[in-house]
Formats: C-alpha cells, sequence, structure tokens
C-alpha cells in the first residue's frame, strides 16, 4: 500500500521577518490538518481540502480571511481544487461573502455540470447549496484595511503595490495512490475589480494527474499563466524528472521566459516531493516519510 504524501506552501512572496513565526506556525497546522486525514485513511482530495480550509481561516495568509482587497476596496477570492484519479476538477473565482472558496470549488466539482463559476453566479450556487452567506467583514483583517488605505493615498493600483505574499496551496497522495491538489488566493493587493489570476485556472494554478504528479503554483498570476507552470511541472514529471528537479526547471523557465516571480509545490506519483520558488520567501510545510512535519519560510 502506498505511503501517503502531503506539502502545503501559504505563499510565496517578500514576507517580512516579523510575520515569519505566524507563517510557520499557520503551515504547520494545516500541514497537521491534511495529515490527519492521510492518516485516517481518507483520500487526498479530502485532505488538502481540510489544509486550505486551515490557510483560508488564519488570517496571516492571503487566502479567505487576510485576503488582499482589489481597487475599489473589497475582497474577491478565487480557488481551485482537482482529482488525480478522474482529473475532474471545480473552482471559483472573483467570489465574495463566502468563508471557504475551496469548499465552494469542491461543491462546483461535485454539484454541477460545470469546472469555473464565478462572482455572481458562483455566490448564488453557493446559497442554493446551503453555503451560508459569510459577511465580507470577517474576511478583512486590519491589516489588509491598513494596506489598502495607504495604497490609496499614495495613488497606488495593482501594478505597483507592493509583492507581500500570494496565494495558500496543498497537494497530496494518499493510501490509495490517488493525487489532488488546492489552491485558494485573495489575489494581489489593489488589483483591478474582476481581475482573476492563475489561482482558479486548471494547469496554472493547479494540477493533478495519478499518471504524474500534482502541483500548486503561487506567485505573480500573470506571469504564472503563461506557461501553464503547474501543468508543466507534472509534464516533467510524466517524462522522468524527479519531484524536487520538475519544481526546479519550472521555477526557471518562469524567471527565464516571462520574467515572473512564484513558487510551487508538488508530489508526484511515487509519493515524492518538490518545492522551489525564486522570490525572497515562500512559507511551506511537509511530511517527511517517517511522518515528521518540517516547515521552512
Amino acid at each position: 500500500m502506498p505511503t501517503p504524501s502531503l506539502i502545503i506552501h501559504g505563499g510565496a512572496g517578500s514576507i517580512p521577518d516579523a510575520e515569519v513565526p505566524d507563517y510557520i506556525n499557520g503551515c504547520r497546522l494545516a500541514a497537521q490538518a491534511g495529515w490527519a486525514v492521510l492518516q485516517n485513511g481518507g483520500p487526498a482530495l479530502e485532505a488538502v481540502e481540510a489544509a486550505v480550509k486551515v490557510l483560508e481561516d488564519d488570517p496571516t495568509f492571503d487566502a479567505g480571511r487576510g485576503s488582499h482587497l482589489n481597487a475599489a476596496g473589497y475582497v474577491e477570492m478565487d480557488a481551485i481544487i482537482v482529482d488525480g484519479a478522474t482529473l475532474d476538477n471545480g473552482a471559483v473565482a472573483a467570489v465574495q461573502r463566502v468563508q471557504n472558496p475551496i469548499s465552494l470549488a469542491r461543491l462546483v466539482m461535485k454539484r454541477s455540470k460545470h469546472s469555473l463559476l464565478v462572482g455572481a453566479g458562483a455566490e448564488a450556487f453557493a446559497r442554493l447549496h446551503g453555503v451560508p452567506d459569510w459577511p465580507e467583514e470577517n474576511l478583512i483583517t486590519s491589516r489588509e484595511l491598513e494596506r489598502w488605505q495607504k495604497g490609496q493615498e499614495a495613488g497606488e493600483d495593482y501594478t505597483q503595490a507592493d509583492f507581500a505574499h500570494d496565494t495558500v496551496g496543498a497537494v497530496a497522495r494518499d493510501a490509495n495512490g490517488h493525487l489532488a491538489a488546492a489552491t485558494s488566493t485573495g489575489g494581489t493587493a489593489h488589483k483591478l475589480p474582476g481581475r482573476v489570476g492563475d489561482s482558479p485556472l486548471i494547469g496554472s494554478g493547479a494540477y493533478a494527474d495519478d499518471e504524474s504528479g500534482a502541483a500548486s503554483a503561487t506567485g505573480w498570476g500573470e506571469s504564472l499563466m503563461k506557461i501553464v507552470i503547474s501543468k508543466a511541472a507534472c509534464d516533467l514529471i510524466a517524462n522522468g524528472h524527479p519531484a524536487q528537479a520538475a519544481a526546479e526547471a519550472v521555477i526557471k523557465k518562469l524567471a527565464e521566459r516571462v520574467n515572473g516571480l512564484g513558487g510551487i509545490i508538488v508530489v508526484d506519483a511515487r509519493g515524492n516531493v518538490g518545492h522551489a520558488f525564486n522570490t525572497p520567501r515562500m512559507a511551506r510545510a511537509w511530511v517527511t516519510p517517517d511522518g515528521q512535519i518540517v516547515t521552512e519560510c
């Protein structure tokens, strides 16, 4: 029986020194949640959702509670979940008033004929299926409100915003050898209303295929989309690259081909994990073969 594997990330970017302990702690808690599912024989799909929900509920991270505010001063969130066994996927984009976008993405996968729902349509689908309205004030932290106010005073737009931190994600292999990936984000600070980055796009924000690997990406979405980074990593694994080598190769391509900034986590079909980034930091945690959780930032 395959040994389960799990790796999660809390975003790549210029994470301030003072915030590193919060990132480390949050990543550890998320890894613990996902690992508990796998240790109990649960599916990879459930494990990555559980891990990402912890990160969405933690105000440290740019996802769910803690999401960046857009240029108009409100939150729009994106998320995707991918099942490597079937290639089924569900995603939402530009959603508001939802506590856990990753769970709504999974609901789209399970309860609709579609793969991606956006904006008001996604929120209507959520209410139809019993997802409660989550007041926007529950998603906005004092940190992000202060960031937005300073940006307004400085006349900052999303192309000038400080690249502080972006996106959370998880990838896993379960005891049956199935893979899954999940990614969630509040987007970039001061983004234009309606802007959607890589996160909810299959192959860019996340990808999973039992025949190769699973990946979740983080960083500047406009560049990650150009190289379809998560699918690119899985294709390299399918062509014989070890997980770590595949992660390093796509980050190298991101920099060289489109001058992009970001990071990626991967797990291959044999359960090996890999991670790479070209930003100052990327918060991450993974489980070693002997069941120990390692965290880095």
